[in-house]
């Protein structure tokens, strides 16, 4: 086994290991952990991963413990949800999807209970004799979607902040404490967002914690408050290198709110009694750190050298490059999660399969598409976008869509608009480079935009790479395999 595959970490017993453990976290009084009930505790500290499973009797003991076992994740995307069951060699038993109710509440759309609403939907919809086997589940959110938690009640103390939604009255203040073009020094990173409300509230600050959307979800599951990952707390400022909230952060008034921090498919704790009682599952079922979504579909895609990226075509368009060195760039939307001893630089764009959806229904999509002719360019020059905004390559929360002018013929304008976002993706993988990221060799694709054969054609014109679809493309894949992970980690506890 090459040491330096990060995707074969993911995969079943038989061809992989488990992550190589890295430094521990250091101590630090800002973080702890809740439970639902509001007591506090300070968390196990020692590595933020477990130690990787080692050959001979240890990898056997864990197979012997995951014989006929499943590992389910699960991902909220933008606009729904999904779940995938696998076995330890990675085979998908069951899968299925739920759409987002749209809920209401005298702020608007409710997108708490809607997420509630669907976590109950999604498993509710597995047999419930297959539950019986689950050994572990993880959760992945979208990037830099945040939630402020009273600590004491489990109640939100404001409505939940989404992924695309800027903060800009925030960014001087945020630009002022941390490093010169930081992650966090775009007003959609998570840091801005937990400033604007430090900024504008004055009550509960003392019991207020702050958690992304996948920390909540598996909160609901697990129960234990405060507690994320490394992939999710990147844009609060959390320095996965060193493994610790930097200085500069933990010296703000607000750092109390931070949660605590482990790798993605870190076991927290079993999943609750009367959850396990309602769907069936094993008192044994633990519940694991989660990730991001675009992590997870890189996850799924299973990407493996440096050199390989994954264009993420979903509700949005996410790029992810593996890459021999970190790159950082607020300027650009350009920041690297870690990945093993390696790094995924990239950034997501708010363009993407939301703007398709807006003008054109799945079927005009489809029999659009079929009449599109690839190879030739077009002429169109748009800069597709859902509202004002955008994050990567160009990180300009007053951009603006371009859509017009609209040619007469439908055919031609879709052809524009997924031209369009294919130079989108040239742009993003060009800036990675010309930031020091590993040159790119491959692209693989993962989203539902992976399916369209025309516009697979036409951004391998316009990349000038060879353009693939991924093994898996779904992000619930890439959950179910961090739970795999996360599974094998207790196993070898244990």
């Amino acid at each position: 086994m090459n040491a330096r595959d990060p995707i074969s970490h993911y995969l079943a017993p038989s061809i992989m290991t488990l992550l190589i453990p890295h430094a521990a976290m250091p101590e630090c009084s800002c973080l702890r952990t809740i439970t639902a009930g509001g007591m506090s505790h300070s968390p196990e500290r020692g590595r933020a991963g477990t130690a990787a499973l080692g050959a001979g009797d240890r990898l056997s003991n864990a197979q012997e413990k995951a014989s006929g076992r499943l590992y389910l994740g699960m991902d909220f995307g933008t606009s729904g949800a999904r779940y995938v069951l696998v076995d330890e060699s990675g085979a998908v038993h069951s899968e299925g999807r739920k759409g987002y109710p749209p809920l209401l509440d005298q702020n608007g759309r409710s997108w708490e209970r809607s997420w509630r609403e669907t976590l109950e939907a999604l498993l509710g919809e597995i047999p419930r004799e297959i539950c019986s086997h689950v050994a572990s589940i993880s959760i992945d959110g979208t990037s830099a979607t945040t939630l402020i938690i009273d600590s004491a009640t489990g109640e939100l103390l404001s409505r939940p902040l989404l992924y695309n939604e800027s903060c800009p009255e925030a960014l001087e203040r945020v630009a002022a404490m941390a490093p010169e073009n930081h992650t966090v020094c775009s007003g959609s990173s998570t840091l801005c967002k937990l400033v604007a409300w430090w900024d504008t509230h004055d009550q509960n600050k003392e019991t207020a914690i702050l958690l992304h959307q996948a920390d909540w979800l598996l909160w609901l599951l697990h129960g234990k408050l405060g507690v994320t990952d490394y992939n999710n707390a990147l844009k609060v400022g959390y320095d996965p290198e060193a493994d610790s909230y930097p200085p500069w952060l933990r010296s703000q008034p607000f750092s109390r709110t931070l949660p605590s921090v482990q790798a993605p498919g870190t076991p927290i704790g079993f999943i609750k009694d009367h959850i396990r009682l309602q769907y069936g599952f094993p008192e044994d079922c633990r519940v694991c750190t989660g990730t991001t979504d675009s992590i997870a579909a890189f996850l799924a895609a299973r990407a493996t050298v440096p050199g390989q990226a994954v264009t993420s075509l979903g509700s949005t368009l996410a790029v992810k490059l593996l890459s021999s060195c970190r790159v950082e760039d607020a300027r650009f939307g350009v920041y690297s999660h870690r990945l093993d001893d390696l790094w995924l630089v990239g950034g997501a764009s708010n363009t993407g399969g939301v703007v398709l959806r807006q003008i054109f229904t799945d079927q005009e999509l489809e029999q659009l598409s079929s009449k599109i002719d690839p190879t030739t360019p077009s002429p169109l020059d748009f800069y597709p976008l859902p509202a004002t905004g955008e994050r990567f390559p160009v990180a300009d929360p007053s951009m603006a869509p371009r859509l017009h002018p609209r040619p007469s013929s439908d055919v031609e304008y879709l052809h524009g608009i997924l031209e369009s976002i294919a130079r989108i993706e040239a742009k993003g993988y060009r800036l990675l480079m010309d930031l020091g990221a590993t040159r790119v060799d491959q692209v693989l694709t993962s989203g539902g935009g992976a399916k369209n054969a025309a516009w697979m054609k036409i951004r391998q014109r316009v990349l000038g790479l060879p353009v693939v679809p991924a093994m898996n493309t779904e992000a619930a894949y890439g959950s179910a395999l961090l739970a795999l992970k996360g599974a094998f980690a207790a196993y070898d506890i244990s």
